[in-house]
């Protein structure tokens, strides 16, 4: 009955509620009991802690599911269970962001198998600066492709060192790499460095620029899909949340967006559900605030 009710409540205005009653068969006087009746305590607080639900998915910019938006929530002061927040969400119409088609790979080396793989599977990390995995992917602009290569610290996830060209040369993940020694996030001598089989990761150059750094190489296997895919994540999350809704007139555009994304959404503000729903930011901070004062 009450559905009948929310009906004619929305297109009060549009027809005359004697004709809506009518055709609903409802009576007129059950339903002004039920419009005038005062909203539940329970009514008031789904709407309140869906306005609330509503501000936390729009600073998401659309990209928090239920679980996401639950975890903000209680970090709001504002706990609610997952299963009333996926219910509000839906009857809100907010839904996130979903996946899209692939476009280009990168070409794989056919010489690299005298190069370990020293993670073998082991992705866990006990500090940073321990165990890094890199990878390429690309951007569609209207000029054509946009690379970008990313660095990603496996015990915060988070993305250390990035370059971004019209290129997939060699020089697209030496130049991510050197941002990640420039940050300060490679220790000479303790560092692995994990990649797929590309060129670029197997190439002469990568290979001497790493051995300067003092930067152990690991590559994947071939054919096993999970090899690289804490580094693969970040180009799902990052297509899914950003790139697919977005328009990149020029290369230009799509590097600072890109740029703006990793650094103050993805690395400082987005809830990462392997992080136990922290920040990467918050997760490395976290550790460095335990080390004893040098």
């Amino acid at each position: 009955m009450s559905d009948k009710y929310t009906f004619i409540r929305g297109e009060e205005g549009s027809y005359s509620v004697r004709n809506m009653c009518r055709w609903a068969r409802v009576s007129r006087a059950g339903y002004y009991e039920w419009r005038d009746r005062p909203a539940s305590a329970t009514a008031v607080w789904r709407r309140r802690i869906g306005d609330i639900i509503e501000v936390v998915f729009a600073d998401s910019d659309g990209t928090y599911g239920y679980r996401r938006v639950a975890v903000a929530l209680a970090r709001l002061g504002r706990p609610c269970d997952p299963q009333t927040v996926r219910s509000i969400m839906a009857e809100r119409g907010l839904v996130a962001c979903q996946p899209r088609r692939k476009g280009p790979v990168t070409t794989v080396s056919s010489d690299a198998g005298d190069l370990p793989d020293l993670l073998k599977g082991d992705f866990t990390a006990s500090e940073p600066g321990v165990k890094l995995v890199g990878d390429i992917t690309y951007l569609a602009t209207w000029q054509g492709w946009v690379y970008l290569a990313t660095v990603l610290d496996c015990y915060s996830k988070k993305v250390v060192g990035w370059a971004m060209a019209d290129h997939m040369r060699t020089s697209l993940v030496t130049d991510a790499l050197r941002m990640a020694v420039k940050n300060g996030r490679v220790r000479a001598g303790v560092t692995i460095f994990h990649s797929d089989r590309g060129t670029q990761y197997t190439s002469q150059e990568f290979a001497d620029f790493t051995a300067t750094a003092g930067i152990a190489r690991s590559v994947g296997r071939t054919g096993i899909c999970y090899d690289n895919a804490w580094a693969e994540s970040l180009n799902a999350t990052l297509k899914v949340e950003r790139v697919h809704r977005t328009v990149y007139p020029t290369g230009a555009h799509a590097v600072k967006d890109v740029a703006r994304y990793i650094e103050l959404r993805y690395n400082q503000k987005r809830l990462h559900s392997a992080l136990d729903y922290r920040t990467p930011t918050e997760v490395e901070q976290a550790w460095y605030d335990k080390q004893p004062a040098a």
